[in-house]
C-alpha cells in the first residue's frame, strides 16, 4: 500500500507534457489505447456503439389526453386496473408513464388502444 501511495503522490508531481509521454509509453508497450475521457473516444465504448443490444422492455407514457377523456380514463382504468378516482387522478396529471417495462407488441397494442381514444401517447 505504501509503494502505491508513493506512485500516486509521484504521479501527481507531473507536468501535462510528462503524463502525456507516460500515457503514450504505456500504450506502446502494453500495445492498446488508453481510455479517453467526454473529449475523445474510448475503446470501450466504440465496441458497444458497434454492437448495440435491441431494446427488449419499454414505457409506455401517456402524453396529452385529447378531446375525449372519458373514454380515455376507460382505457386507462382497463390498462392499469385503477380504480375510476385513481384512472381520473392518473389521466389528469399527463404526461406520465401508465407501464414500464413491456414487450414492444403489449407497447404497441396498449399505444393503439389509447390512440382510438383521442389520446397522444410516446413509447420509449
Amino acid at each position: 500500500m505504501a509503494n502505491l501511495e508513493k506512485l500516486i503522490k509521484d504521479l501527481s508531481s507531473l507536468t501535462l507534457m510528462d503524463a502525456v509521454k507516460l500515457v503514450e509509453g504505456l500504450e506502446k508497450k502494453w500495445g492498446m489505447k488508453a481510455g479517453r475521457n467526454e473529449c475523445g473516444s474510448s475503446s470501450a465504448n466504440e465496441n458497444s456503439t458497434k454492437e448495440k443490444v435491441e431494446q427488449t422492455e419499454f414505457n409506455i407514457e401517456l402524453s396529452e389526453v385529447g378531446i375525449k377523456k372519458i373514454p380515455v380514463i376507460k382505457m386507462v382504468r382497463e390498462i392499469t386496473g385503477l380504480g375510476l378516482k385513481e384512472a381520473k387522478g392518473f389521466v389528469d396529471a399527463a404526461p406520465k408513464i401508465i407501464k414500464s417495462g413491456v414487450s414492444k407488441k403489449d407497447a404497441e397494442l396498449i399505444k393503439s388502444k389509447l390512440e382510438s381514444q383521442g389520446a397522444v401517447v410516446k413509447i420509449s
